[in-house]
């Protein structure tokens, strides 16, 4: 069931009150949702959507263009895709290999300003998951902050599942140590992408400034026919 968003909203902020952290804003995950129903959220003040899949995310793009919204690549990405990510998406928070780095740059459009850059780390080194090792960061991120249509932003993850907190928690407070030291070298870094539906509070207490939500906010994605 989607919880309204008012009340996704107050539940960040009241997270952040607790860890006496300021609240993250909000990437509503619109994968595998109509346009419509990104449409109502925005009708709600929403205005940033994250999407995985490049195809689909252009189509409602072109659909809802006229609402002005802040579209964030979320999902891997594949270098053959460079070009249409560069030139329609504001953010990409999946960044993990300098071949996209270099392919980003070129393809950005100068008219549309430097393109908002994550890099997605692998945190717990899951084969199944795409990102960074952690000692890969610090050059990845000097290759991005060297390109002028490109804007080092911060680090994005998707930590493993674990059914312990404390394994949890410490994926969190491992990557917020390496976002620490990569603002301390980069001044404009001023985000850390993680948290989802079932996790975003543990995140915001470990200093998340953008989470993930998806689930609670459109409820059950649509089932592949």
């Amino acid at each position: 069931m989607a919880t309204p968003l008012p009340q996704i909203l107050s539940n960040l902020h009241n997270a952040a009150a607790a860890a006496g952290r300021p609240p993250p804003r909000l990437l509503a995950v619109s994968k595998t949702q109509p346009a419509e129903a990104v449409a109502a959220l925005a009708a709600q003040g929403q205005t940033a959507f994250g999407e995985n899949y490049v195809q689909e995310a252009l189509a409602k793009m072109q659909e809802l263009q006229p609402l002005g919204l802040e579209w964030h690549l979320i999902g891997h990405l594949q270098s053959n895709k460079a070009e249409p990510v560069a030139t329609h998406f504001d953010w990409v928070q999946s960044v993990d290999r300098p071949k996209l780095v270099a392919a980003l740059a070129r393809y950005r459009p100068a008219e549309r300003g430097a393109l908002n850059v994550l890099i997605q780390v692998n945190i717990d080194d899951e084969s199944s998951k795409h990102g960074c090792a952690p000692g890969d960061v610090d050059a990845l991120a000097a290759s991005i902050a060297a390109e002028p249509n490109l804007r080092l932003r911060g680090l994005m993850a998707i930590p493993a599942p674990w059914p312990d907190a404390e394994r949890r928690r410490d994926a969190f407070v491992r990557m917020r140590t390496l976002f620490e030291a990569l603002a301390a070298g980069h001044p404009q870094v001023d985000t850390l992408s993680m948290g989802m539906s079932s996790d975003y509070a543990e995140a915001i207490a470990e200093g998340a400034t953008l989470v993930r939500i998806g689930t609670a906010l459109f409820g059950a994605r649509p089932r592949p026919a």
